[in-house]
């Protein structure tokens, strides 16, 4: 290795630490915007000192393809809600995937004498990326309601079974030098681009968020396996981070909706229970008003967000009502469920961007106890996270995934835009109860409402 090689790969390395502070730094909603610029720092290096390295050409073409991304990015960027992150996560990881992929095809149609290793990691990683690619396109599709339905019929899990083993039959004959012409490399690419395609299409809506953080772990290990191609210190270290970090999220995430992965990715049949299903007792409503003095005056109120807020744009009304509630000496605090939203950390983002503080802010975990001390729970666009049939109907669907106890609160208040059910489809029982009332409308214009009335009080 010259002393160039040496230099940039030391540079390499610097970024990878770079890029691990950075994600260290954004597990904080206090201190992830300055992990997003650790993280950003770090490519910026790795990619002007890729410039540098030996042999490399099309200097012109390069820059274009930066140019056009920076833009692309920095306009979808800026323009994207933030109840359409989860979509643009989705795309986004997807480009990863493919680039991996992409990746591994050069290689692999450059040289076909590759060592043994190499050629080896070089399929594993391209298999891996071209699955995360088209499996994160068709998310996306789901997300941004492109693509609905499920799509299941007899036997699909068995032939993507087959379309796997046949990508790796196909891997094995090239790696062992039986065969290992180009149109080979591409029957491999074209299976696990349908794979990917295959594996996503009967996933149902409410498993997207698990189903994008499984892409996104092997969109980061096949960055890893791409990066020993091309012995890239920088791309290893950092792939290795992400998909670890996926994989980790991944298993949280299907432990807090009480599925296995398994279950997730090869689901079977349709849900127990739908919105046909009775329900005793009926939705009780109540005006804005009355639901004002029942907060002005209690001594502790909990809020629970959930994706309805993140639709109408609510969170700032949401903690101009926390501010004055506080002014007037009641206990408040916020109460995040882990999949509350369309992403992990959706709702602590909003409630950030809010000026909510984060001392306020606290998981299942921390926050279910205080439900029985709680004078009201204010649930403002959440639904199967607070819904009780998880803890008492074995046949439901969501049964024994860990919900946010708003039912053992004196009163519960809860500000819906109709009577629909949510993501699941699982008609929410927390509706029905006495202590709980129905503040029908728009998120945003409800708690405008209730910020009115406290104010005449």
């Amino acid at each position: 290795m010259s002393s160039v090689e040496t230099i940039i790969q030391s540079i390499y390395v610097v970024a990878a630490v770079l890029f691990i502070v950075g994600l260290k730094r954004m597990s904080s909603p206090t201190t992830a915007r300055t992990g997003i610029i650790w993280a950003g720092v770090g490519m910026l290096m790795a990619t002007v000192a890729t410039f540098f390295y030996p042999g490399i050409e099309n200097f012109l073409l390069i820059a274009t393809a930066i140019f056009l991304g920076t833009v692309i990015a920095g306009y979808t960027a800026k323009k994207v809600e933030m109840t359409e992150m989860p979509e643009m996560i989705a795309l986004y990881n997807g480009m990863g995937g493919g680039a991996a992929a992409a990746i591994a095809a050069v290689e692999l149609f450059k040289d076909h004498h590759l060592p043994l290793s190499v050629t080896t990691l070089a399929l594993i990683g391209g298999i891996i990326g071209s699955i995360s690619f088209t499996g994160s396109l068709v998310a996306f599709g789901k997300l941004q309601g492109m693509i609905k339905g499920t799509f299941r019929f007899k036997g699909q899990h068995q032939i993507n079974i087959l379309l796997l083993l046949g990508s790796i039959a196909l891997s094995v004959l090239v790696v062992t030098g039986f065969d290992s012409n180009a149109t080979l490399v591409t029957a491999i690419f074209i299976i696990a681009l349908i794979l990917g395609i295959a594996m996503t299409m009967p996933i149902g809506g409410g498993d997207m968020a698990v189903v994008i953080s499984l892409y996104n772990a092997l969109t980061g290990l096949a960055v890893g396996f791409e990066g020993y191609v091309l012995q890239n210190y920088s791309m290893i270290i950092a792939g290795t981070v992400v998909g670890a970090a996926g994989t980790l999220l991944t298993q949280l995430m299907a432990k807090a909706m009480n599925k296995t992965l398994v279950s997730v990715l090869f689901p079977f049949g349709e849900a127990s229970q739908t919105s046909g299903d009775a329900v005793e007792g009926e939705m009780k409503p109540i005006e804005a008003g009355d639901a004002g003095i029942m907060m002005a005056f209690a001594q502790k109120v909990i809020i629970i967000p959930g994706y309805g807020m993140a639709v109408a744009q609510a969170q700032q009304k949401v903690w101009e009502l926390s501010q004055l509630l506080i002014e007037r000496g009641v206990d408040v605090k916020f109460a995040i469920h882990p999949v509350a939203g369309r992403m992990p950390g959706h709702m602590n983002v909003l409630l950030a961007e809010a000026g909510v503080p984060y001392e306020l802010i606290f998981d299942e975990d921390e926050i279910n106890q205080e439900f029985k001390s709680c004078d009201v729970a204010l649930v403002i666009g959440a639904n199967d996270v607070v819904n009780p049939i998880a803890r008492t109907d074995p046949s439901s669907e969501i049964y024994g995934m860990p919900i946010l106890d708003a039912d053992y609160a004196s009163n519960v208040i809860v500000v819906k835009r109709g009577q629909g059910t949510g993501f699941s489809g699982i008609e929410n029982i927390l509706f029905f109860l006495d202590n709980t009332r129905m503040l029908y409308g728009d998120g945003k214009a409800v708690a405008t409402d209730l910020v009115n009335s406290i104010k005449e009080l």
